[in-house]
């Protein structure tokens, strides 16, 4: 059951003066990461010459992913007794390598809980930052260990994308887009629990109602699309993705409502798009991303390829976090699916 302060914040979503304080709040922790006009021949080839697509490279945000905004918005507001307590998280990776590289930056420690089949890179990552890690065999099992932790060792719970706090984060990488490359047609933000894609739309809803914001999720992870179907957040029993950073099994109430009221649509794409998105960015853009970095490149050249030619299309590249070997294979995987 909603409490009336869930409620009220639902109701009362982050605005723009909001949005541009917490810019500066976190601004001596992250990166405010470049936008990158993306031409050529193959690009009109695919989506015609009057199509311009300008690239927001999160992908090279502290941490290796957006995630470090909102881990570091939420950790910046715990009293000096909660920073005492020490901090967790779940994730299957970029969360929690955020949520360790925060707990480093205000003198606390974290403990996070990743997933069985988290990219090794990942667990390293949050190892260098000097959190405790430990493994739990799904998002499901993930989420009960870490409310056991809260429970026995009183750490602050930092969560992965619900809330407030995570949602004027998140905006901060739209606002930042928009000043630089200007305003949008079209606005493409990935779909993991929705953190990333409710800062995104909300900021970009706020600043030009009239751009059309496309939500892109897995196809073995449609968790925000079957949502917006029963017209409340659920959880589904498995998902199987190769973009292990948008398969959280749970949307959650905040997120939900910040998705369902400002992205116009939930667009799906397979992991054969997703692995081919990734080949494409490594060959014409020389950038080594994650699955989750190129879903949105995979929606563009694939399912919303007739939406946005002569439109000018702004993408979020949002991770990078992945090994060599994983990325080899992916990419070897990409180039047998051209989009």
């Amino acid at each position: 059951m909603q409490s009336s302060a869930d409620k009220k914040s639902v109701d009362s979503p982050p605005d723009l003066n909001t949005i541009k304080a917490t810019a500066e709040q976190i601004a001596p922790y992250i990166v405010k990461t470049p936008e990158f006009r993306w031409s050529g021949r193959k690009i009109e080839q695919r989506l015609g010459a009057d199509t311009r697509l300008h690239l927001k490279l999160e992908l090279l945000q502290r941490s290796g992913s957006f995630k470090a905004r909102g881990a570091i918005n939420n950790v910046r507001m715990l009293s000096d007794a909660e920073k005492q307590q020490g901090i967790t998280g779940v994730s299957s990776g970029n969360h929690a390598i955020a949520v360790a590289y925060a707990a480093s930056c205000f003198n606390t420690h974290a403990k996070v809980v990743m997933l069985a089949n988290s990219n090794p890179r990942r667990i390293e990552e949050a190892k260098s930052y000097g959190a405790e890690v430990v493994i739990a065999e799904n998002g499901i099992a993930g989420f009960r260990m870490v409310d056991e932790i809260v429970a026995n060792e009183r750490r602050i719970f930092i969560h992965p994308f619900e809330g407030p706090a995570v949602t004027a984060a998140t905006a901060t990488c739209a606002v930042e887009f928009i000043e630089s490359a200007g305003e949008f047609d079209a606005m493409l933000v990935a779909v993991g629990g929705g953190g990333l894609a409710s800062g995104v739309s909300l900021a970009t809803k706020l600043l030009n109602p009239k751009c059309q914001v496309y939500g892109i999720e897995p196809e073995g992870a449609a968790v925000m699309t079957e949502s917006l179907k029963a017209g409340e957040p659920i959880t589904l029993p498995a998902v199987n993705t190769i973009a292990d950073s948008l398969a959280p099994p749970m949307t959650t109430p905040f997120a939900y409502a910040m998705c369902s009221r400002y992205i116009d649509e939930v667009v799906l794409v397979s992991d054969d798009e997703i692995a081919a998105a990734t080949a494409v960015l490594f060959q014409e853009m020389k950038l080594a991303v994650e699955p989750s970095g190129a879903a949105t490149v995979a929606a563009a050249f694939g399912p919303l390829r007739e939406k946005l030619k002569g439109k000018r299309v702004g993408l979020i590249i949002c991770g990078a976090n992945i090994d060599i070997d994983g990325f080899a294979d992916l990419v070897n995987r990409g180039l047998h699916y051209p989009l």
